[in-house]
């Protein structure tokens, strides 16, 4: 706690410096990075494009479509599809083992980049709580879709 009216000598011999373990959460997720570049994503984009994912199609826009987007893998490397249930404003993430049901209004934060070499699909993140290991990783989101899913979820918050 500081008290107002503190010098800066005090102020100073407050100050903490982070751990080990923050020093090293911080080296692992710098500002500025791209996504590809970070080890978590690099792995997964290295395997190369899934046999069963949709087309992607660069400089494109279109809204998401009636079906679920599949073909994509999450940051385990496990084949995922996405289903968005706005008449009950969910999405559902689906794995072949499950499916998570995730209100709409819980994603506090949508993060993309496109993945170098193959602009028409995305690194996307859901991020649902304050720290990045609350973020739901997909790659190979096709391009066209990304605008679609960022206004889903930009129109509950």
């Amino acid at each position: 706690m500081m008290m107002v009216g503190s010098s800066n000598q005090e102020v100073t011999q407050i100050q903490t410096k982070p751990n080990e373990a923050t020093l090293k959460a911080m080296d692992q997720v710098k500002t500025g990075d791209k996504l590809g570049e970070q080890n978590l994503h690099r792995k997964i984009i290295e395997k190369g494009i899934p046999s069963d994912c949709m087309p992607g199609i660069l400089n494109d826009r279109e809204p998401l479509p009636p079906h679920p987007l599949s073909g994509m893998v999450n940051k385990q490397g496990q084949q995922v599809r996405l289903t968005f249930k706005l008449e009950a404003d969910q999405i559902w993430i689906s794995t072949k083992e499950r499916t998570t049901k995730v209100a709409i209004g819980n994603i506090r934060k949508v993060v993309n980049e496109p993945i170098v070499g193959h602009e028409e699909y995305h690194v996307v993140g859901l991020q649902t709580g304050t720290t990045e290991a609350s973020i739901y990783w997909f790659y190979w989101v096709p391009c066209q879709y990304v605008d679609a899913i960022r206004e889903v979820f930009a129109s509950f918050n």
